[in-house]
């Protein structure tokens, strides 16, 4: 059952909503997305999925929505538990946890609200989420998501209209690379080079994941809108091993994202070139973990402007 909790009893009880504390995510985490809507209902899932629906409860104010990206290794439980105990920290009382298989799986994942790909990707084998609320008009949900090759977090919090949101950090956090997201392509075009900062590769292998990759999608219409357009894909990896053992896997891992643009989006080989150039060109110290993840990238760059 639904119900909803009235505009009237948020703006009332603003001033004395509990001033916002924080969290912070693990290492190296990258945040993908925020939107922020200033009046907005949000569904906080009260329950497992049960007789058809995921049962919730929608509370009115400013809904902020948040996703983070992070390298694969920790469970979800590991990224969880920590978050978990700073909320409660901040005062808020956890309503409902569970893990995927508990939550209902698919039915679950599908009955309540997750930011579309590729700025939050569930994985249904391997889940956990977390609702919870402050007193009466403030909720927030956790949704974190493992894999292989990367974790994703998912913030949604509801707070009144005056409140401010919490403030989310990463610990030791590496600034999303130029050009990520919407500015793919002006930075493409402005720079001559752009981080592909969504695509998946396992570690210390060249196989790139099943997608789909929105920064392939949105390159290959870029290739199909300018006929003339030429560029190469550039693999990078960090100083864990060798040089000629780095050079050969980041040139297999570009090599990996030429055959996917040639094959899956039908862009003629000869428009793509694949390089490889090891750890020879970082972006960022690699004697810390965030900075050995930023170096790992594959970049497209424009071999003519138009």
């Amino acid at each position: 059952m639904i119900r909803a909790l009235g505009l009237a009893a948020l703006v009332a009880a603003a001033p004395v909503a509990a001033p916002a504390q924080g969290l912070t995510l693990p290492t190296g985490a990258r945040q993908l997305s925020e939107r922020i809507s200033p009046l907005e209902g949000y569904a906080l899932p009260t329950g497992p999925f049960a007789d058809g629906a995921v049962p919730a409860r929608v509370y009115e104010g400013r809904v902020v929505r948040r996703t983070w990206r992070l390298g694969g290794g920790p469970t979800p439980l590991q990224i969880m538990a920590p978050l978990r105990d700073q909320i409660v920290a901040d005062g808020y009382d956890i309503l409902f946890q569970c893990d995927g298989r508990a939550c209902g799986g698919f039915d679950f994942r599908f009955g309540t609200e997750v930011v579309p790909a590729p700025d939050m990707h569930v994985d249904l084998r391997d889940y956990r989420f977390l609702s919870a609320t402050r007193g009466e008009t403030e909720a927030l949900s956790l949704l974190v998501s493992g894999g292989e090759n990367a974790a994703h977090v998912q913030v949604i919090q509801v707070v009144p209209v005056e409140a401010a949101p919490l403030a989310v950090a990463s610990a030791g956090a590496v600034s999303p690379p130029h050009g990520a997201g919407g500015d793919l392509l002006s930075a493409l075009v402005d720079d001559g080079h752009v981080v592909l900062a969504d695509l998946d590769f396992a570690t210390g292998a060249a196989r790139l994941g099943d997608g789909p990759f929105a920064s392939l999608a949105t390159l290959a219409g870029f290739l199909r809108d300018n006929p003339e357009a030429r560029i190469a894909v550039v693999g990078h990896t960090d100083t864990v091993g060798g040089l000629a053992d780095n050079i050969a896997l980041s040139r297999r891992r570009a090599g990996a994202v030429r055959d996917r643009l040639i094959g899956t989006h039908e862009i003629a080989a000869g428009r793509i070139e694949a390089e490889g150039a090891g750890y020879l060109a970082p972006v960022a110290s690699n004697r810390t973990p965030e900075g050995r993840e930023a170096n790992r990238r594959v970049e497209a760059v424009l071999l003519n402007r138009q």
